[in-house]
């Protein structure tokens, strides 16, 4: 029974040491009754910047636009690959009920992709331009594309295939007042592909909608589903920003669209097919910075940066075996660590936001864990979100990362740990209503800010308090 009472008593313990948020008041030694012996130390840790260079583009956003950080004077660039899905089985009119015709022929009255941002960062009046590529083939599902990925030379662009210059601002001040404050208006980015088209067959077309259709009538196979229509009709488009200065569309929602007319009960009727961007199909974001980005990452040594996308991590060397000296038997109950944000210099409308959400995982998992999909699983993996009370990123519990390392001290970089922005999307249960978390992948939003930088002197301003426990 004495043993039982110990064991519950220790359970009880490190379960209350993982949610205390402060280890100040329990002193140097605490001991209970003959059983346990808890003693507390504090080390310094060391941080540096490092340069991301890229990261997975594994995201339901797509980001295009270029804008200018003020705070450091980096420039982002984002442009996108949007895929179009075909539901199954998917049905144009019969045949024979079409009545746009030419010559003869089914044609389509016009096509169109419309680009749906549900937010931004600038100023949604700012002009801008795009140039809009088709795609020679499609990307590939079963690969990982990464934000550096170069469509160019992966031969993933049609050499002189249908390309469309398209200005543009965010809200499209063309639609009328009464259209945009309507109820059922999604502010978009309307691109027309109405120009004459030629296939890779060498057939033309008067517009890219009427190439669709009639690819529908010739084999209905084709738009059997999302994977045949991506293969044997539409691969996608590359959506590249080529001039414009101060605004990034985080786009989540795309469609293209055909629309023509059709005979239905007698009448002459208005038809369109969609075709959308959706989860379904691949969707990713290439991510330019400037040279700033590593300047940064390399020569400031004032402070350890986190920015996104694709920008700058903060490294962290944790001092597990002074930790450990002396302590080889004992149980590393708790760790905390906190990470103070510098506030920026630069502040207004348009200063980058700061990170929401930081992920901390063992260096050597810098690309592994989000190549698998893994999910935090506070043991190696943790996470940390701003609290704008203490202004700081707090790791209250991280244990299990330090016991880990300790275990795997053979390893390459096995005491070095990445502090990286992320976004998390969750999974309702349709019983309980809880939620949990179904995917952690990297933030390719623009956000920055600069973190308090540790080093190896006991004066470090960045420092891990410990609990151990054992038994007497």
């Amino acid at each position: 029974m004495r043993i039982r009472y110990s064991i519950g008593l220790l359970m009880a313990l490190f379960a209350f040491t993982a949610c205390d948020n402060t280890t100040e008041d329990i002193g140097k030694t605490v001991t209970n009754g003959s059983d346990i012996a808890i003693s507390t130390d504090t080390f310094s840790v060391a941080t540096r910047s490092v340069l991301a260079d890229s990261v997975l583009s594994r995201n339901i956003t797509a980001y295009l636009g270029k804008v200018r950080d003020p705070e450091t004077g980096a420039y982002v660039t984002g442009d996108c690959m949007i895929q179009f899905n075909c539901l199954e089985n998917l049905e144009f009119p019969a045949k024979d009920s079409i009545r746009s015709l030419k010559d003869g022929q089914i044609v389509a009255d016009s096509a169109e992709i419309r680009l749906f941002p549900t937010s931004y960062y600038g100023d949604s009046l700012t002009p801008m331009k795009m140039r809009v590529y088709e795609m020679d083939k499609p990307m590939e599902e079963g690969r990982n594309y990464y934000s550096n990925y170069d469509p160019y030379k992966e031969g993933l662009i049609r050499a002189n295939g249908y390309a469309i210059n398209k200005p543009y601002t965010i809200i499209d001040l063309s639609e009328s007042d009464s259209i945009r404050n309507s109820s059922n208006y999604s502010n978009n980015i309307r691109i027309l592909l109405d120009k004459p088209y030629t296939d890779r067959q060498g057939n033309s077309y008067n517009n890219y909608g009427t190439y669709i259709m009639r690819k529908y009538f010739e084999n209905k196979a084709n738009f059997k589903n999302d994977y045949t229509f991506i293969h044997n009709v539409v691969p996608g488009f590359f959506f590249k920003n080529t001039a414009g200065l101060g605004s990034m569309a985080y786009i989540t929602r795309s469609q293209l669209n055909v629309y023509f007319k059709y005979v239905y009960n007698d009448s002459i009727m208005h038809g369109v097919v969609s075709f959308a961007g959706t989860e379904e199909v691949l969707q990713t974001s290439t991510i330019t910075n400037s040279s700033i980005i590593k300047d940064l990452a390399k020569n400031d040594q004032s402070c350890t940066y986190v920015k996104s996308p694709a920008g700058i991590f903060t490294e962290i060397t944790l001092p597990v075996d002074r930790i450990f000296a002396g302590h080889e038997k004992d149980y590393i109950s708790s760790a905390k660590i906190s990470f103070t944000r510098i506030n920026n210099t630069v502040n207004g409308k348009y200063a980058l936001p700061k990170p929401t959400t930081l992920l901390i995982i063992p260096k050597a998992e810098l690309y592994s864990f989000f190549e698998n999909n893994k999910i935090v699983d506070y043991k190696t993996s943790f996470l940390a979100t701003y609290t704008s009370s203490t202004n700081a990123y707090t790791f209250n519990n991280i244990s299990g990362l330090v016991n880990y390392m300790y275990a795997n001290r053979t390893a390459k970089d096995w005491n070095k740990a990445v502090i990286i922005p992320v976004t998390l999307s969750y999974r309702t249960d349709a019983t309980t209503g809880g939620q949990t978390i179904a995917s952690v992948v990297h933030d390719m939003s623009l956000s920055s800010t600069k973190l308090v930088k540790g080093t190896d002197a006991t004066d470090s301003p960045v420092k891990i308090s410990i609990i151990y426990s054992k038994f007497k």
